[in-house]
């Protein structure tokens, strides 16, 4: 049985330049069909030597979904923040890496589905950092910070953004080429072997099979996914093998 996580997101209304109205409305969003738990899980944290990952990539695992640091000359980029509650795990996997969130300078989101974004809440007051996001999804988060739009090619912090929809409109997935590390969010996952994004969460399933196709021209050598475990060895054989497929 597939769990729903219900979330209160508020919607400003405008006119012109300016704010008139102010709304609250729930939503639901779901990547997995692993239930998540009701409550974020207390203390899994990160590895503070994420065995296999590629070099400065640190693990936030929070059983259900992860979510990526990426620690560089005393810098550090977020990608993805998990559920709701998950800044202290969060911070635990800063302070396993020899850092903390003073050296937090990006939040990258994959997308708006709440086991993704549902931990920036409790991040934002605590860094001073810019939050992106793929300009399909970002008019569907709402924070207390800016929101830098992101785009295909667009670059980060030695990151290429790859524009990955069909799980949303605006998923991305982030690809670093100096190490051949994929961020991938939703638009792949491992529960079950390397699988594209799950059907039943998927928006466009003829978008979301594109996107593997594409993501099997890059130069992979690790995935890191939201909902599984990271693929560090014959990663790009992997992916083009599920593209092959698709």
């Amino acid at each position: 049985m597939t769990a729903y996580r219900i979330s209160r997101r508020r919607l400003f209304v405008t006119a012109g330049a300016g704010v008139v109205g102010l709304a609250v409305v729930n939503t639901l969003s779901a990547c997995s069909s692993s239930s998540p738990p009701s409550q974020p899980v207390a203390t899994t944290g990160a590895q503070p030597v994420p065995t296999g990952l590629p070099e400065g990539w640190h693990r936030v695992n929070r059983t259900y979904v992860s979510a990526y640091l990426l620690l560089r000359d005393k810098e550090v980029a977020i990608v993805d923040t998990g559920t709701p509650g998950s800044e202290s795990a969060i911070e635990d996997g800063l302070k396993a890496a020899g850092t903390g969130f003073a050296a937090v300078k990006h939040v990258i989101l994959t997308h708006y589905h709440d086991d993704h974004i549902g931990g920036l809440e409790g991040i934002e007051p605590k860094v001073k950092a810019t939050f992106y996001a793929g300009s399909g999804d970002a008019g569907n988060i709402i924070t207390d910070k800016p929101l830098k739009s992101l785009n295909g090619g667009d670059e980060i912090f030695g990151l290429r953004i790859v524009d990955t929809p069909g799980h949303t409109a605006g998923h991305i997935s982030i690809f670093e080429p100096a190490t051949g590390t994929l961020v991938a969010g939703d638009a792949l996952r491992t529960q079950n072997g390397l699988e594209s994004s799950d059907p039943q969460f998927t928006t466009n399933q003829s978008l979301a099979t594109a996107s593997v196709k594409a993501l099997a021209q890059l130069d992979v050598k690790a995935i890191l996914p939201g909902h599984g475990e990271p693929l560090t060895a014959g990663a790009k054989e992997a992916l083009q093998k599920l593209a092959a497929s698709l």
